[in-house]
């Protein structure tokens, strides 16, 4: 089988940016990484795509993991459209992102199910394909706090039900990876550890919780904040809550939107300074409007949504309402707002994310074995080119 030949390249690895770098792979996969010192990797004729990078930066492909639509359409729409996560796919893709999970709204119970339905079928059917794969489905409530909903719908946010999340994950066949949920409310901080149990990455978010919560949601295996400082209640010098935790527990990891909207640009700073970078995991939480003109006409969890300058809140309360980032500019403005490499930023958006849910056996890294989910950029970080699995995606 003929493969991807990348020469010429400054490739990310691990430990090191290796200069001059070539990346061949085959059957989708990374099988030899070698430097100009070490000869080609393959003979021309042994590859059915050779491209010289010219001096470009390859980094692993981005892995977002909270991402509820783009390119006009939305997670919740794979309830009846069998072509929404495939658009989704596609549009996230040619801003670097190689994998995604399909990040869910609170819904009644019958819509919920519907759309996990619906993400397992494109899934199966690989309906993605040219595009971002999908690895598995968040589930960003409905066991959430309604006094911290955000953009999710208050009305529709209900207690922990064993019944419900079993039904889901039963649904999502393996595919459920993420769930988020306020662990003080109801029976959900004792359904923790069953989750974890099962290989779901449990997130604390849209909640109030006190730090002593948030130490008991820990130790019964809670790994993850969604969305840190949005929706939930803020760090205070008596009461540290989640935020508090979340900075100093090495046991969480936590996601950052940085849109410039949802945290300020010197929180991001101090949060790449004092947070183990191993564990920050930066997402863009966008929405169906991710890439679509400005205008009143979107829609998130049934509610109006506007978007103007590429602000996207609810028309009725001016919530923020997810974003309309996308991961390349995401690593852009992480750079811009912490001074930091671009070598010392990559893991936020590639390795951490994929340890989270599991999936860093195969993600995450530039590594012979592993996908060949591959990004180049070019010196100001636009993304010049994407392989999912060594094979391009064509704008």
């Amino acid at each position: 089988m003929k493969g991807l030949w990348i020469r010429n390249a400054n490739v990310y690895l691990p430990d090191r940016v290796l200069t001059g770098g070539s990346v061949y792979a085959v059957g989708g996969r990374i099988a030899r990484i070698c430097g100009p010192e070490d000869g080609p990797p393959a003979k021309p004729g042994d590859a059915d795509e050779v491209w010289d990078a010219e001096g470009l930066s390859l980094v692993p492909g981005f892995v977002d993991v909270h991402v509820h639509g783009g390119g006009g359409a939305d997670v919740m729409d794979a309830a009846d459209d069998d072509e929404a996560i495939g658009r989704i796919a596609r549009f996230h893709a040619l801003h670097g992102t190689t994998s995604f999970l399909a990040t869910t709204m609170t819904a009644p119970r019958n819509e919920l199910e519907r759309a996990v339905d619906g993400v397992v079928r494109a899934m199966e059917r690989g309906v993605a394909a040219g595009g971002a794969e999908v690895l598995g489905l968040h589930l960003e409530g409905p066991f959430l706090n309604p006094r911290r909903c955000g953009a999710q719908n208050p009305a529709l946010i209900r207690p922990f039900d064993r019944d419900e999340m079993e039904d889901l994950l039963a649904r999502g066949r393996g595919a459920v990876r993420l769930v988020t949920l306020a662990p003080e409310c109801g029976d959900a901080l004792r359904r923790i550890g069953a989750l974890r149990d099962r290989g779901v990455t449990v997130s604390i978010g849209h909640s109030e919780a006190d730090s002593e919560t948030v130490r008991r949601a820990i130790e019964a295996g809670a790994s993850h904040v969604t969305h840190l400082f949005n929706a939930m209640n803020p760090l205070h010098h008596r009461e540290p809550g989640i935020v508090g935790a979340a900075l100093l527990r090495d046991e969480l990891t936590v996601e950052l939107i940085c849109d410039g909207f949802h945290v300020h640009p010197d929180v991001v700073k101090l949060v790449f300074a004092v947070k183990h970078r191993d564990k920050i995991a930066l997402v863009t939480d966008a929405i169906a409007a991710a890439g679509m003109p400005d205008g009143d006409g979107y829609r998130l969890g049934g509610l109006p949504v506007a978007v103007k300058e590429g602000k996207a809140v609810l028309r009725d309360s001016g919530n923020l309402a997810g974003s309309c980032l996308t991961m390349d500019r995401a690593l852009k403005q992480a750079v811009a707002f912490t001074g930091l490499t671009l070598a010392e930023v990559l893991p936020a958006l590639t390795i951490n994310p994929s340890r989270q849910i599991g999936a860093d056996d195969r993600k995450g890294s530039i590594e012979v074995g592993k996908d060949a989910d591959l990004v180049a950029l070019g010196p100001d970080l636009t993304v010049v080119r994407t392989y999912v699995k060594g094979v391009r995606v064509d704008g």
